[in-house]
């Protein structure tokens, strides 16, 4: 009889103790269910968007491509993407998993920031807005024979973004700051139709609103400074990459601002190049740091 009064008692104690903290476990759940629900109103918003930027594919780049700055497909092509880097005049081609890249001469030093390619022709941007192009069937010299220079092109500015809409047979050049005597803070970029023989031909000034910019993200804490642009030709949409503000800004085909995504600075050290292949998969390059080489992040279309 003591043994069951003891028994009894015991169960007692427990039954209590299991009581109390179901219910500390009920108001934790509570107050997490609270944060849940914050959090997931915020995400709600941005679930929408195609790709999961925390879950990339990296490809880390050979020692050549640590300062990696455009990147570009052929034909939206992903078994090769052709590069280039910051400093000298040399386009890249390589295997998204190879440790070497083969390499073309187009240039000499300078500050070369983006890169394209249409109607088998690629076309290379450098900072203060001049064009070298050239044809895509050169790639397997060690130097270009005929590289056409392009000046005076665009106004007077800094440059980082080049990038075609092969349906519309047109390229777009942006700049990187938004002009210097504008009131209504904007980044420009001109379009221009491209000829058979990639020639190009003044076709429309667009403005990408900061403003917009700075409505859709809710942060107004620094200018944006645009570093590349690529067209969803899925979804008919630009995508335009900052690598200072760390952020992926969506517009409609006429730029005005959509949406836009942060980046996870752990992720992206220095985002300076975008693409998508012809399955519609993104692609983000990011120049090397202290740590880490150059690399490219490939993030798959949510099915």
């Amino acid at each position: 009889m003591k043994y069951n009064k003891t028994f009894l008692a015991s169960s007692l104690l427990l039954s209590a103790a299991f009581l109390g903290l179901s219910c500390v476990n009920g108001n934790r759940n509570d107050k997490k269910s609270d944060s849940t629900e914050t959090v997931s109103t915020s995400s709600a918003a941005k679930s929408d968007f195609p790709y999961d930027l925390s879950a990339p594919v990296k490809y880390n780049m050979p020692h050549n491509l640590f300062e990696i700055s455009g990147i570009v497909f052929h034909n939206g092509d992903p078994k090769e993407v052709f590069a280039i880097q910051d400093e000298d005049g040399d386009l890249f081609h390589l295997g998204l998993s190879d440790k070497d890249s083969k390499y073309t001469k187009f240039g000499g030093k300078g500050d070369y920031e983006d890169l394209t390619i249409i109607n088998n022709y690629i076309i290379v941007l450098k900072s203060n807005g001049e064009l070298h192009t050239f044809p895509i069937s050169e790639i397997n010299k060690p130097e270009v024979a005929n590289v056409v220079k392009t000046k005076d092109l665009v106004p007077k500015a800094e440059y980082e973004g080049l990038a075609a809409d092969e349906k519309n047979n047109m390229v777009y050049v942006l700049t990187k700051d938004s002009k210097p005597d504008s009131k209504a803070k904007a980044s420009s970029i001109y379009g221009f139709k491209v000829g058979t023989d990639a020639t190009l031909t003044p076709a429309g000034e667009f403005s990408l609103s900061h403003k917009a910019i700075e409505k859709a993200s809710g942060s107004s804490k620094s200018r944006f400074r645009p570093s590349a642009l690529a067209k969803n030709p899925k979804a008919n949409e630009w995508y335009v990459l900052s690598s200072i503000n760390k952020m992926i800004v969506v517009t409609d085909a006429d730029f005005k601002v959509k949406a836009t995504y942060p980046l996870d600075g752990s992720l992206f050290n220095q985002p300076e190049g975008i693409a998508f292949d012809r399955d519609n998969n993104l692609y983000i390059s990011n120049e090397g740091g202290t740590l880490a080489a150059g690399n490219i992040l490939m993030f798959k279309l949510k099915k």
